[in-house]
């Protein structure tokens, strides 16, 4: 039987991942580069974003982009695409809290707004303009990120959660969309993992992940990369539309 690992299943690939320069993102962008693949690394935390560039050396390259600029989203992914002739894959990673420890009716319209335009409409644009590429790479893969907040209906976070159950809705409509051009879609949803973005989370939240959890560890970001680099790979051709939970079964479909 042959042995297949991540490093001959991503060995080359081109993949854009947004929100790169930090937490997730980070930790996305530096699995890909191990496992043989070549990464644009696009953030608005444009020192943080080159340094992480220039540290991966030849293998990642950083372009500036805001994911509420519906402009600057176009003008990134046409820069990724342009540095390394193509994609193969869209890590749709990049999104703000914004709304953590707030009730309902403490939420401003334009916190609402602004969720909705980085963490929906961002992935949105993203993927349109990503789609030329992905379709002409013959196996295009789209990655999107979402949160089991939105699984189990966290409190006190409602927008965010709103969001991120578009985003699992979106993903299953862009799958349907794009399989006739060859492209899989899917979703991953992790849990509370020990960020920088997640600092703020009070240690109640921390304690409740703990408790829930069928395996009871803190969740980490290498415990998120497996699964994104497997939906990446050339081996998921006939997995999309699907939403994973990767929350060391705090939630279980």
């Amino acid at each position: 039987m042959m042995n297949v690992n991540s490093e001959i299943l991503l060995h080359g690939r081109r993949i854009l991942v947004t929100g790169g320069a930090r937490g997730l993102g980070e930790a996305f962008a530096r699995a890909l580069v191990q496992a043989g693949a070549r990464v644009v690394i696009s953030d608005v935390l444009h020192e943080r974003g080159q340094a992480l560039a220039t540290e991966l050396h030849e293998t990642a390259y950083y372009v500036p982009m805001d994911m509420s600029d519906p402009a600057a989203i176009k003008a990134g992914v046409t820069a990724a695409a342009a540095h390394w002739g193509g994609l193969e894959g869209l890590v749709n990673n990049a999104a703000i809290t914004n709304s953590g420890g707030k009730d309902m009716d403490e939420l401003t319209v334009d916190t609402w707004d602004q969720l909705m335009a980085v963490n929906v409409r961002g992935p949105w644009l993203a993927t349109v303009a990503a789609t030329p590429h992905l379709t002409a790479s013959g196996s295009g893969r789209v990655v999107n990120l979402a949160s089991d907040t939105a699984l189990w209906g966290a409190p006190r976070l409602m927008a965010y959660v709103s969001s991120k159950g578009a985003v699992m809705a979106m993903t299953r409509s862009m799958a349907r969309e794009l399989g006739p051009q060859g492209i899989t879609v899917n979703a991953v949803a992790p849990g509370l993992t020990l960020v920088e973005a997640t600092e703020y989370v009070p240690e109640a939240r921390h304690q409740y992940y703990r408790q829930g959890r069928a395996i009871e560890r803190a969740q980490m970001p290498d415990d998120v990369t497996a699964t994104v680099l497997f939906l990446l790979s050339r081996s998921s051709g006939y997995v999309t539309g699907q939403v994973l939970p990767v929350n060391g079964g705090f939630v279980m479909n």
